[in-house]
């Protein structure tokens, strides 16, 4: 049962870490555009991100795919940039408008790419090679996706309810500080 619980604290410690904060910028983004009544389309948007996270650290994990680090450590913040600016050109738009496959598909295929850059560490330290330890990452990393989930959208509801901020300016202010916090992202990890 401890080693259980070993898996599932390095998936939440994975997401919370502040020294690597990319996770956290992800979930922000993808979160800030939703009020709390669409509580059950963000918990589908996180775990097709999970989802994809652990498809891409199976596919490392037995050597399936093999990628560049300094590929995926480049797109790591593309990917945090390009939902941040979706957020941005959409934020005038009802939360109601994000609807559609498209939007589950992309945010699965960022997660293959989030997870390409967490396999090889998560290979070291899962020296059994067995597939539980992985499952018990993942459902860490679920379960701290929530927790980010649930920090944006009641900070973004009370900010609504006691300053009445307009979701449209809650959603550009936030989404504005992750560009801010991703571009240093971005020019360390520059590959060409």
């Amino acid at each position: 049962m401890s080693e259980f619980w070993l898996y599932v604290k390095l998936g939440i410690t994975h997401v919370l870490d502040w020294t690597a904060y990319d996770h956290v910028l992800f979930l922000v983004v993808l979160t800030v555009g939703y009020p709390a009544a669409a509580w059950r389309k963000l918990l589908l948007l996180v775990t097709a991100f999970t989802v994809g996270h652990t498809v891409s650290l199976i596919a490392t994990h037995y050597d399936i795919v093999q990628v560049d680090a300094a590929w995926v450590e480049f797109l790591i913040p593309i990917t945090i940039l390009a939902a941040a600016l979706y957020t941005i050109f959409t934020a005038y738009k009802p939360a109601d408008h994000k609807k559609g496959w498209w939007l589950y598909f992309i945010t699965l295929f960022f997660g293959v790419i989030h997870g390409f850059g967490f396999g090889r560490y998560f290979n070291m330290i899962n020296q059994d090679g067995g597939l539980t330890p992985l499952f018990e990452f993942a459902l860490g990393i679920e379960l701290s996706q929530v927790i980010v989930v649930f920090v944006v959208v009641v900070l973004g509801s009370l900010l609504h309810f006691f300053f009445r901020m307009a979701r449209r300016d809650w959603i550009l202010v936030i989404s504005s500080i992750v560009i801010g916090l991703v571009i240093p992202m971005l020019v360390e990890n520059w590959i060409f």
